[in-house]
């Protein structure tokens, strides 16, 4: 079962654990988590080109500290700063010392082409509305490239809460995300944006409310729904499938239809085409 929630309820919970922790140490957490998870996907990290997509928001700064993390294993990490001015000014520092580099957005095409790895910080849980001309310039880019691409907790150009996706948004092979799955990772269309979701705990747990906003269930949560036969049990208690399905013009339905019924271990089941 992944359960998620909303925005609100996961900054609250981020408030509450921020203040029994040393400065910096939820951050820390996170780009622990999401540079193995780099490092997972793309297998050798020496050599690789990564690319961070760097926006001004803690995504950012995950970003940075993650690409500190697989520059002192290696690789060659070049952050795009779309606001170097607001830029999280520890990662950045981080980044540098471990042998980064920085670029502006106008100078982005030629690392974003050659990038083995893109990672992308641009936009936390908190964006809406879509993503501003630059980022989606690069968004672009992104999609147009053979980079194996990584989003930040929440792939940048999706709403978090609502799933929905207005004008341009990052699609990711990969989205790792923090605390606890956001609604927009499980809701369509959002969810084709995240690609294959991989949940990092960074200790939010126990902030989190007990019942959450979203439920969805896994391949394991369905097949425990299911009746498992006896030995004593006959074709009727081993439940029955009705099939309405079909027709002249496309019996493909019906043939997928029964197929389904015979292999889900139903004991009968009846067709009306």
């Amino acid at each position: 079962m992944r359960t998620a929630y909303s925005v609100e309820t996961v900054r609250a919970a981020e408030r509450e654990l921020m203040a029994r922790l040393p400065e910096g140490a939820l951050m820390q957490r996170a780009a622990a988590g999401l540079a193995a998870a780099c490092a997972d996907l793309v297998g050798r990290v020496y050599g690789t080109r990564v690319v961070l997509l760097v926006g001004s928001g803690d995504n950012g700064g995950d970003a940075l500290y993650a690409g500190a993390r697989l520059a002192r294993r290696g690789a060659g990490v070049t952050a795009v700063l779309l606001a170097p001015e607001r830029t999280h000014a520890g990662g950045l520092a981080a980044l540098r010392r471990a042998g980064g580099t920085t670029v502006a957005p106008a100078a982005a095409e030629g690392p974003i082409r050659r990038a083995g790895l893109v990672v992308d910080g641009i936009v936390g849980i908190g964006g809406a509305g879509g993503l501003r001309p630059e980022a989606a310039a690069l968004a672009a880019l992104v999609e147009e490239s053979r980079a194996a691409v990584v989003a930040v907790d929440l792939p940048s150009g999706v709403e978090a809460d609502t799933g929905e996706v207005r004008g341009a948004a990052v699609r990711a092979d990969l989205t790792v995300t923090f605390g606890t799955h956001k609604p927009g990772l499980l809701i369509d269309p959002a969810r084709e944006y995240a690609g294959s979701v991989r949940f990092v705990d960074i200790g939010l747990g126990p902030e989190l409310p007990v019942e959450p906003e979203l439920e969805a269930l896994q391949h394991a949560d369905v097949a425990a729904l299911l009746p498992l036969p006896g030995a004593e049990s006959d074709k009727y208690r081993r439940g029955v499938v009705g099939i309405a399905a079909g027709s002249a013009r496309y019996p493909g339905a019906a043939v997928l239809a029964v197929a389904g019924a015979l292999r889900g271990g139903a004991g009968a089941w009846w067709y009306e085409g």
